[in-house]
């Protein structure tokens, strides 16, 4: 017996057997079919995962200085975020998912069918393969899209100006975007799953995973369970290092992985952040 006939019969066992995501899959699909085959769902979902992993930090926002156990870990502690601006985030936020969003969901729930739901649930490997794919094809695809949005001054001042207009980042200013902006980071977010063939349960995966990693990479705050703290050897930017990006615009352009910006000499630490300060 080769080698390879090894491997494939290794693989074709795990295969048939059932995932431990399996049960789960099970009662979701056969309880709440309609809900997730509807073209709605992964708007409300993201919408909804958005707004409420941005709580947490508007809340540390709100506090400020009286907490000073949370307080201490804002990258830059003399620029909080105004109720001003958190109003301002919110009602472009608020404005773009009602006027763009919203009707191009009800639109695709014109004229695309219910999407079928498959019996087979994903393994965790297939899960974390399919998220942390996505995010790294996200992370090429963006990467393009915000360099040139920062050369060609007429894309920057545009479409991605408004972005840049808190040179301290916070929660609620990461969907503080253009309708554009906004519009090719949701076609990118869809399309990469496909692209990918990733299970149904992956692509939701990722699009929760992808609000979660945007809300901490604008958060400001560089907790401990930071996920550039938790992803060893430096591969991972953080909210520490799209800080920078916000203070010095011409640096840091992926937006969450560093491979990118330290292959084309855009990387800047952020050790520049600690120097403004």
């Amino acid at each position: 017996m080769t080698l390879a006939v090894v491997f494939e019969t290794i693989w074709e066992t795990y295969q048939t057997k059932d995932s431990v995501l399996q049960p789960m899959w099970d009662y979701f699909r056969l309880n709440h079919s309609e809900t997730l085959r509807s073209p709605l769902f992964p708007v409300i979902l993201t919408v909804a995962s958005y707004f409420v992993l941005c709580l947490p930090y508007l809340v540390c926002d709100i506090m400020g200085k009286k907490w000073p156990a949370i307080s201490r870990y804002k990258i830059q502690p003399d620029k909080m975020p105004t109720t001003a601006m958190l109003l301002h985030c919110s009602g472009v936020t608020l404005y773009n998912h009602v006027l763009l969003v919203f009707p191009a969901a009800i639109a695709q729930w014109i004229w695309r069918p219910p999407v079928p739901l498959p019996e087979r649930a994903p393994s965790l490997l297939e899960l974390a393969g399919g998220v942390t794919g996505s995010l790294l094809l996200f992370d090429l695809q963006y990467f393009i899209w915000h360099y040139l949005h920062h050369k060609i001054r007429w894309l920057y001042v545009t479409f991605h100006a408004i972005h840049h207009n808190y040179s301290a980042p916070f929660a609620l200013a990461t969907q503080c975007l253009s309708g554009w902006e906004l519009v090719t980071v949701g076609f990118w977010t869809t399309l990469n799953p496909i692209l990918m063939r990733c299970h149904l349960l992956t692509t939701w995966m990722f699009m929760v995973v992808h609000v979660y990693v945007s809300v901490e990479d604008h958060c400001g705050y560089d907790f401990p369970w930071s996920m550039s703290r938790l992803i060893p050897f430096g591969v991972y930017g953080g909210p520490s290092k799209h800080d920078v990006h916000h203070q010095k615009p011409n640096t840091n352009f992926a937006p969450h992985f560093s491979h990118l910006d330290k292959m084309f000499g855009t990387h800047a630490d952020f050790s520049y952040a600690k120097r403004q300060r």
